[in-house]
């Protein structure tokens, strides 16, 4: 009896074993689990996949489409102090509307403390500044198909906020005039992919069943490997039925002499009017850049009530 237990152990063990695989993508080693190997066996195409991952735009696309929506929102951004108290916050909620592509929003309800706003009624802060550059409309605006601005505004400023777009929304792709971080976000670059573990899993998420892309950085990295992470983790959570974004978590910092932040996103997606549209987006994170007093805020807003 012993050794049959002994058998059916060391069987069982074999096949677990047996279950785990990797895949090679351009260099990428890539874990494999049980239900990813299954899939696998029977036509999953791993390479297909991760180059569906890499190649991906829907994830970015998705925020424009917010530009294609009429929609309520929930806003809420506090910015904290040196003794982790808020500073300022605004809460508001917020409706837009469409006529055609153009759109125009009306603010509700707006609910606002501490010195979130300048004298002159501007933003105080940065990073309120970018969530409304990101999230509020003033006046009508009107957009072309994929929602991009019919009109974009010009000039440095202007520019920097595309390249932080792209670093928040697009991350794992180089960002192009961002000096010392643009390639270091690049994690399919294969300088840059060997600094990271990478998984597919099957996992369900709010019972929707998902393939679960994920990129860590490795643990024990030297110093100067450890001085080229950007992307401290990006997981991303595909449909398995139609490979939509459905989920994408990521966390992003850097520090150097001039500079540093630290960034931890949560982005929670569905298909409504036909179109992937962000439902839940929070943001944690504290930015040190020259010139301006360090900032740290977290903010959480809330998308709901679609109509096209």
């Amino acid at each position: 009896m012993r050794s049959l237990l002994l058998f059916i152990f060391a069987f069982f063990i074999s096949n677990i074993s047996s279950a785990q695989d990797t895949a090679n993508y351009r260099g990428m080693t890539v874990n494999l689990d049980e239900v990813v190997v299954q899939a696998k066996r029977v036509g999953f195409d791993v390479n297909s996949f991760i180059k569906r991952v890499e190649t991906d735009t829907t994830f970015y696309r998705a925020f424009r489409n917010l530009h294609l929506l009429g929609y309520s929102a929930d806003n809420d951004i506090r910015i904290y102090g040196k003794k982790g108290k808020i500073d300022a916050f605004l809460k508001s909620q917020t409706v837009q509307t469409m006529e055609g592509t153009c759109r125009t929003m009306k603010v509700l309800h707006e609910e606002t403390g501490g010195d979130f706003y300048t004298s002159k009624g501007d933003y105080k802060y940065y990073t309120a500044e970018l969530y409304a550059n990101f999230f509020f409309t003033k006046g009508t605006v009107c957009a072309k198909a994929n929602g991009e601005s019919i009109e974009p505004s010009r000039g440095n400023l202007a520019k920097h906020k595309a390249q932080l777009k792209q670093l928040i929304f697009n991350p794992g792709q180089p960002i192009k005039g961002v000096p010392i971080v643009g390639g270091k976000v690049a994690i399919f670059d294969p300088e840059v992919m060997r600094l990271y573990d990478f998984s597919i899993t099957s996992e369900d998420f709010n019972g929707v069943p998902c393939w679960v892309f994920s990129a860590t950085a490795k643990k024990n990295l030297g110093y100067f490997d450890k001085n080229d992470i950007v992307i401290n983790e990006l997981i991303t959570y595909f449909t398995k039925d139609a490979f939509d974004i459905v989920n994408r978590k990521y966390s992003l910092s850097y520090k150097t002499l001039v500079f540093d932040f630290n960034v931890k996103m949560n982005v929670q997606l569905v298909k409504k009017q036909e179109l992937l549209t962000p439902t839940l987006v929070t943001y944690e994170g504290t930015w040190d850049v020259p010139f301006r007093k360090r900032e740290t805020a977290i903010f959480i807003a809330k998308f709901h009530e679609f109509t096209r």
